[in-house]
């Protein structure tokens, strides 16, 4: 790959259902130090979009895309542009909330083109075959589970070829704001989104670092 410096997209999900909620927080540290490193930035509130969950027809088995139209083909898009993709939400009942579940559910399009068609995806904005996945989450209890969610989080990346690349979890985390009393979790955040663009810059092969120590 050519040394010249590649403009790095980041595309930013925020999956809390509550607006300006301490994943959101964390989200828009990460993605301020992004926008500091030199990337590309953009953010969307799934919450606010209307997205519905998959209705099991199998039709995307015949073109690899949905036939529900709503909001999901352009964050489609935007997922399949992206060179980094950041998800934040919060642990509700050991997994993600509806209004992200809902998105992961409706990306069985992508599991056809991956597996069935074996179509390959798109490069990146900037050129890459596979992206750089980060997850952001808090949890309100202490000492919880985070596998779950762990788990269903880096299968919807794979779905569009993204490493998990990195994650910041948060236990004890319950009032809205709770979050920036926290004596590192937003300069963490902050430091994670300039290390996701300046470590992907000169890669054409993203590759799965070690997750970062909160």
């Amino acid at each position: 790959m050519s040394s010249k410096r590649r403009t790095i997209t980041i595309l930013g999900l925020a999956g809390s259902p509550r607006y300006g909620g301490n994943t959101e927080l964390l989200l828009d540290a990460f993605l301020a130090g992004a926008t500091d490193a030199g990337g590309k930035v953009e953010k969307r509130r799934l919450a606010q979009l209307s997205i519905a969950g998959c209705i099991a027809c199998d039709r995307c088995q015949g073109t690899g895309y949905c036939i529900v139209k709503d909001d999901f083909q352009p964050i489609d898009e935007r997922l399949v542009a992206a060179d980094v993709i950041a998800l934040a939400a919060p642990l509700f009942f050991a997994n993600l909330p509806a209004q992200v579940k809902a998105l992961v559910d409706r990306s069985q399009c992508q599991w056809v083109r991956k597996f069935l068609r074996k179509d390959p995806l798109p490069v990146s904005t900037a050129g890459y075959t596979r992206r750089r996945g980060i997850f952001l989450c808090v949890a309100g209890a202490i000492n919880e589970d985070f596998s779950g969610v762990m788990r269903t989080v880096k299968y919807f990346f794979d779905l569009y070829e993204t490493d998990f690349w990195a994650d910041l979890r948060f236990e004890d985390i319950v009032a809205k704001g709770a979050i920036e009393a926290h004596p590192t979790a937003l300069r963490t955040a902050f430091n994670l989104g300039v290390r996701a663009v300046q470590e992907s810059v000169f890669h054409d092969s993203i590759a799965a670092c070690d997750h970062p120590q909160v």
